[in-house]
């Protein structure tokens, strides 16, 4: 699965957020560390709603992106987490982030 995933900075830090997993989200110094904490945040974001039943949403393949002029720097990409076996497996996913990233122009 390919999720969509928006990371900003403000005030120093890079803050990443997930448009179609609300509440999924991730804070770091530097935008490989904010990548990867996102990762590892969408993996256990899943795991959180398999486990409550919920379903999982379909990544969005395409979203109208609104450059913000409070933030310093801001840029979209795409994060991979592999899908996981159901629920009643000791199994656990895995994420892996591909460098696929699109920055606002100065």
């Amino acid at each position: 699965m390919r999720f969509l995933v928006r990371i900003y900075r403000y005030e120093g830090d890079y803050s990443a957020m997930v448009p179609d997993l609300p509440g999924c989200v991730a804070v770091a110094e530097t935008v490989e560390q904010v990548r990867k904490l996102i990762a590892e945040a969408i993996t256990g974001h899943l795991d959180l709603m398999r486990q409550s039943g919920e379903k999982i949403p379909s990544p969005t393949r395409q979203i109208d992106f609104v450059i913000d002029e409070t933030v310093e720097e801001e840029l979209c990409t795409w994060v991979e987490v592999e899908e996981a076996e159901p629920v009643s497996s000791a199994r656990t996913t895995s994420a892996a982030v591909k460098p696929r990233t699109k920055r606002k122009q100065p």
